[in-house]
């Protein structure tokens, strides 16, 4: 299996970067790869490489464990020095000793080197229980995998979060799913993961969210476009028209004289973000004319088409 990408590489920022400059980062990349407009099968990959990576770089606390600890920074206990991690990691016993050997050591690389033994080290961090996942004597206890499921919501579930229960492996499980999810982004379940061994604890279970298509609302990020249908005549002379949200309905000005494109910004109207401002929401103007003009429609009609100037393809 290939190692996994450091997070900043994969939203090409420094580690140095703001939390805008992450989140604008990841939009970029969640608007070039989203498997709705690239249909590149590697796209979906870097989607959802890009979505774990924010997940983890836009919370502050994970952010910060991610940076003291590196990949491995979910298996670590919580109160762990990130210096005492760090020689445990490289150690492995100048003089042989009977213990573990190190990263380093194993690859035939040089590196640090540290006098003690890792299990006597182990012993002293976890209450002479040994290593993590090992038992009281250091034998036989090992904690369970972690493991990774997916969960479809619909666009307004995303939006409004709230309480889901789930079945996996015939067990039934309540979910909280917070406001503002994002697709691809991923919901720890703790202690629901693979089972552990000799008493060892069992991993986490990781629910890794999809946002399923929806007839009407388009995501771009944490943006909604939807479209807005108007009538030549609101078009042409302006109204106050209802558009429909995830969050409800909203009024949006429509000015005289709107084309067919025209994209009305409604700010903060978009998905939710707990850890930051708001998307918005984008109205799309669509004109639509009456299928089957009545009488007097098709006369007034024709008596625009004979006193108006106004030709489309020559006001460009």
């Amino acid at each position: 299996m290939a190692p996994r990408r450091d997070f900043y590489e994969v939203l090409g920022v420094g580690r140095r970067a703001t939390a805008d400059e992450i989140q604008r980062a990841y939009r970029k990349i969640a608007r070039e790869n989203h498997p709705d407009v690239n249909k590149d099968p590697a796209a979906e990959d870097r989607f959802k490489e890009a979505a774990e990576a924010y997940d983890v770089l836009s919370d502050p606390n994970t952010r910060s464990r991610y940076d003291a600890f590196g990949p491995d920074f979910r298996q670590v206990p919580e109160d762990m020095d990130p210096e005492t991690w760090r020689q445990a990691r490289a150690g492995g016993g100048r003089g042989g000793g009977g213990g573990s050997r190190s990263p380093y050591q194993q690859s035939g690389r040089p590196g640090p080197e540290f006098d003690f033994d890792m299990d006597d080290l182990f012993s002293q961090m976890f209450g002479g229980q040994g290593r993590p996942g090992q038992g009281r004597q250091g034998r036989g206890r090992m904690a369970g995998a972690d493991q990774e499921a997916e969960i479809t919501l619909s666009v307004e579930e995303a939006y409004r979060g709230g309480r889901r229960s789930i079945t996996m492996g015939g067990k039934r499980l309540d979910v909280n799913i917070p406001a503002g999810v994002a697709d691809g982004q991923r919901i720890r379940l703790a202690g629901q993961g693979g089972q552990g061994a000799g008493g060892g604890a069992a991993g986490d279970l990781y629910l890794i969210v999809r946002i399923a298509p929806h007839r009407r609302y388009r995501l771009d990020g944490r943006d909604i476009s939807v479209d807005l249908l108007l009538t030549p005549w609101e078009a042409a002379l302006g109204t106050d028209a209802a558009v429909d949200t995830p969050g409800g309905e909203a009024k949006v000005k429509v000015r005289p004289g709107t084309s067919s494109g025209k994209r009305l910004r409604l700010k903060g109207r978009g998905m939710p973000n707990p850890k930051g401002g708001p998307g918005d929401l984008y109205a799309e103007v669509k004109i639509m004319v009456p299928p089957s003009p009545t009488d007097d429609e098709r006369r007034l009609f024709e008596e625009l088409a004979r006193v108006s100037t106004f030709d489309p393809r020559r006001a460009r």
